[in-house]
């Protein structure tokens, strides 16, 4: 595969970069959590022991934790191969970690404070990452590989 030259990652573009990169720890360290709950007998109890819907509730949010990781992980291997798809998948996943966090600040059973916390965090993110991604010159000269 071709790539061709354009401008190298550097300038504002290290701070998605490091998000992207943060996301994928938080997300594979949550993957670990789950991992070890299926492992472990005394938590495989505790799950066994949860009615029918709490269990395909839990089986779900695995799966969206799953497919989350694998996103992630490949909007990180496409932001270092400076894909041209990138700008779109970065905002689509931006949008996608807001609902999450909204999903999360709605259904979680934590404080308001914590909840709007976490909520807070993805929303400046998104603020911030969004305009840059659609307007910025560097953003459109560096992710110019197919």
């Amino acid at each position: 595969m071709a790539t061709t030259a354009g401008e190298k990652i550097g300038g504002w573009l290290l701070a998605p970069l490091a998000w992207l990169l943060v996301a994928l720890l938080s997300a594979s360290l949550a993957l670990l959590l789950y991992t070890t709950a299926l492992i472990t007998p005394h938590a495989l109890k505790t799950l066994g022991a949860q009615n029918t819907y709490e269990i395909v509730m839990w089986f779900i949010s695995f799966a969206f934790a799953i497919a989350m990781w694998y996103y992630t992980l490949w909007l990180t291997i496409a932001f270092f191969k400076r894909r041209q798809k990138v700008p779109k998948h970065y905002i689509i996943w931006l949008l996608v970690s807001v609902l999450l966090a909204v999903k999360a600040f709605a259904f979680s059973p934590v404080s308001d404070a914590l909840a709007v916390r976490q909520l807070l965090f993805p929303l400046l993110v998104t603020a911030l990452f969004v305009p840059y991604f659609k307007r910025s010159t560097r953003v459109k000269n560096t992710f110019v590989n197919p």
